[in-house]
């Protein structure tokens, strides 16, 4: 099988039911953002220290945004319920509040950054916050969004904040605090 077929040459492409659109179609942004969300994870769990107990978690979130992908690609599951269950939201949460209790409590904003795996942890946080926004504006202009995907991605740039500070806590390195100019800081 090819990699190209040409068919997207004139600026269309297929959703997955086959209906073909534009490239600038909504729903088109949908799933390449979250595509875009899912590569930044990646390009993150390769700078992940060696034994880092973010790994299979992150790994576990890629799977599931590449269903929600082609969820908002048009695929459906057979009994039209969205391809995100209570209990995907429920595992970031028990994450979250895992990975916070190594953590030192915040006193100040910081900034993205110090290791490299944090530093692409907080652009996929940034993705993630950008796919929420996209889908309510999809779902607010009369579309189907299920409220468990804009719960799960509400969710998940909470949870890649916390794993973006656990990577720098793995890696020992601080993380950089914002210095306000107001405040002579």
């Amino acid at each position: 099988m090819k990699i190209y077929t040409k068919k997207g040459d004139s600026g269309t492409t297929s959703l997955a039911s086959g209906t073909r659109v534009s490239k600038a179609d909504p729903r088109v942004e949908l799933y390449g953002t979250a595509d875009e969300l899912n590569s930044a994870i990646g390009v993150s769990i390769s700078f992940l220290t060696k034994n880092s107990k973010l790994k299979d978690s992150l790994e576990r979130i890629q799977n599931l945004l590449f269903e929600l992908g082609s969820e908002l690609a048009g695929y459906k599951k057979k009994d039209d319920s969205s391809c995100i269950l209570e209990e995907d939201i429920s595992q970031l949460e028990k994450e979250i509040d895992l990975w916070q209790d190594s953590l030192l409590p915040l006193k100040n904003f910081i900034l993205p950054g110090g290791s490299s795996a944090s530093s692409f942890l907080h652009v996929a946080r940034t993705l993630a916050r950008r796919l929420e926004r996209e889908m309510v504006r999809y779902k607010e202009e009369g579309h189907e969004i299920f409220a468990e995907n804009l719960t799960f991605m509400n969710r998940l740039s909470d949870h890649l904040f916390v794993a973006a500070r656990y990577a720098n806590f793995e890696s020992k390195i601080p993380e950089p605090e914002w210095k306000s100019r107001a405040k002579g800081k």
